[in-house]
């Protein structure tokens, strides 16, 4: 059972030996306090104590992301509720109310998914960043450094700044909830003080006309039966994905030219105009597919909406010679033939269905281009010697 003087650097460089499933490493300056070094290169801080004569463990958090002085608090504050006759494993001390883990998927959960479309993707953030880090604290101890921590390690392992926002996002909404319900031990806003990272990750990509041709000739070969279609619609509506693979035929007015969209990202019903193209694909699938169901592109074998065409497009982006091109970058090719073709941001906005007008704006640029070229034919002026 090695024993030593944790420290924040030490305690990083630690590894598993060779052939152990994991070992722990004790601390000298508070007692039952360790480090649990795991084979797969996790670190985890833990404390041992007793309870009604029986030793028992209480898991205090990543060693990553707490630092040496935390889990001595966190350990200390373990063993006086122990000594009190009180599990730590338990809810913990009233004044410091539930736990953020506690708070998040009983109550936060339930009420977000009352309204919430996209709730999933709040979920997915609490189990894969927030649980690991701040679950197991009580809700009114954690302090603005302990959610800056968490974020630089997210940058540590990589995620883009827009991700790391979004737990930010996610931490401040769900204390300004906490106070607003005035849940038990809750005082103030860990995260308002805290600003959000500078996002310079937007991915521009655009086809060009003969990348176009090599990307449907490619999907032409795929398995996927409606494969072309499908890319093609996006490419004429610039429509999201979902919203594509979720189209319904009742949601077609083909006398009209109208396709509404009754669940879009916004929550508000969208009406998109339909191209002479994207009218004359709907009429052949429909005559080479007849509906088995009411959705535009089900999928043959169960009548329902695709739940992920990935296999299908990535052979297909590759064949074409373009394995980094995403399904989104057809919405950008869109909105870059719209606005090659002298179309206005404000009709490109009404097309996308941007909320925004600066979310509009990042193909302000696609218009610079267009008017370099129209400078040009302004002749050669021949002038005097």
């Amino acid at each position: 059972m090695p024993v030593q003087k944790l420290t924040d650097a030490g305690v990083l460089a630690l590894c598993c030996p060779e052939g152990r499933s994991h070992c722990e490493v004790f601390d000298t300056l508070m007692r039952g306090l360790y480090v649990d070094v795991m084979a797969n290169g996790r670190l985890a801080y833990r404390v041992r104590y007793r309870l009604q004569g029986k030793q028992r463990v209480f898991t205090l958090g990543n060693a990553r992301l707490l630092t040496v002085e935390e889990a001595r608090a966190a350990a200390r504050l373990a063993l006086r509720r122990a000594m009190a006759g009180d599990d730590p494993r338990h809810e913990p001390l009233p004044e410091h109310g539930p736990t953020l883990a506690a708070f998040y998927l009983e109550q936060y959960l339930p009420y977000v998914k009352s309204y919430k479309r996209s709730w999933n993707t709040d979920e997915t953030m609490i189990r894969l960043h927030l649980m690991p880090a701040l679950g197991e604290r009580a809700m009114g101890s954690v302090i603005p450094p302990d959610i800056a921590r968490l974020v630089e390690a997210m940058r540590g392992r990589g995620y883009a700044a827009g991700t790391c926002n979004r737990a930010l996002v996610l931490l401040r909404y769900g204390y300004t909830l906490a106070l607003r319900w005035r849940i038990e031990g809750v005082a103030d806003n860990p995260a308002k003080e805290l600003k959000n990272l500078k996002e310079d990750n937007r991915i521009e990509r655009y086809l060009t006309p003969e990348q176009t041709q090599r990307l449907l000739v490619a999907v032409r070969e795929s398995h996927n039966p409606l494969l072309t279609s499908i890319v093609a619609f996006l490419i004429y509506t610039g429509a999201r994905r979902r919203e594509v693979l979720d189209a319904r035929w009742g949601d077609v007015d083909m006398a009209r030219k109208l396709w509404r969209i009754p669940k879009t990202k916004s929550g508000k019903v969208r009406h998109v105009p339909l191209s002479a193209g994207a009218l004359q694909l709907l009429a052949g699938l429909r005559a080479e597919h007849p509906p088995l169901s009411g959705f535009v592109f089900a999928n043959p074998r169960t009548g329902l909406p695709f739940v992920s065409i990935f296999h299908s497009w990535d052979a297909a982006r590759k064949r074409a010679g373009l394995p980094e091109l995403r399904l989104h970058d057809l919405r950008h090719s869109f909105a870059s033939f719209l606005v090659n073709a002298g179309r206005s941001l404000y009709e490109v906005q009404e097309l996308l269905g941007h909320a925004d007008i600066r979310t509009t704006s990042r193909y302000a640029h696609l218009s610079q281009e267009r008017l370099f070229e129209a400078v040009e034919a302004v002749p050669v002026l021949e002038l005097p010697s």
